[in-house]
């Protein structure tokens, strides 16, 4: 198994793993692999995505699993060494492939990759409801943060709010 940046050999691999990624978060949705290919070439690839995407491969190159990282600056911690920390916004490893080591291995690489760019903690969300996701968690030494909780603002809330006081001031404060 090889752990690596996605290269672009591993494109449409990655682009089978994306679809299936879909499906688990939207419940047996399905979406257009056109559709994904160019939000991969487009957002998640582009020269000015804060991502980086990690796969785990097998022998013949196929995608098994997608690990998606940026690295962040804390605007509360200042210390050297709590002021960078490593943000996973996705650990993903194909059903065919679990339990052979792939989401440990990728785990690995971040946690070294993070740990040589000056990172000393490594954060992420998790769903409530996956169990198996959260036991191995669990096993590689992961804290759960029971302070913190996820919130999420979309339409049409959040179309609603983005244009709600559009009364500005010059100096680009909010008018009463």
């Amino acid at each position: 198994m090889r752990i690596e940046p996605v290269s672009e050999t591993q494109h449409e691999s990655l682009i089978d793993l994306l679809c299936e990624l879909h499906t688990y978060y939207n419940e047996g949705s399905v979406v257009s692999r056109d559709m994904v290919r160019e939000h991969l070439l487009e957002n998640l690839l582009a020269d000015k995505s804060p991502h980086r995407l990690i796969v785990a491969s097998g022998d013949d190159a196929e995608v098994l699993g997608l690990a998606a990282i940026t690295l962040v600056y804390s605007l509360v911690d200042f210390a050297v060494d709590k002021r960078k920390h490593c943000q996973l916004k996705e650990l993903y490893v194909r059903p065919l492939a679990r339990n052979r080591g792939v989401g440990k291995a990728l785990m690995s690489w971040v946690a070294r990759y993070a740990y040589e760019s000056g990172c000393r903690r490594i954060d992420w969300p998790v769903k409530a409801s996956n169990a198996r996701g959260i036991a191995f968690y669990e096993s590689l030494g992961a804290e759960r943060i029971v302070e913190r909780l996820g919130y999420r603002l979309s339409e049409p809330n959040m179309g609603q709010l983005a244009y709600e006081n559009l009364g500005l001031a010059g100096d680009g404060y909010l008018q009463s």
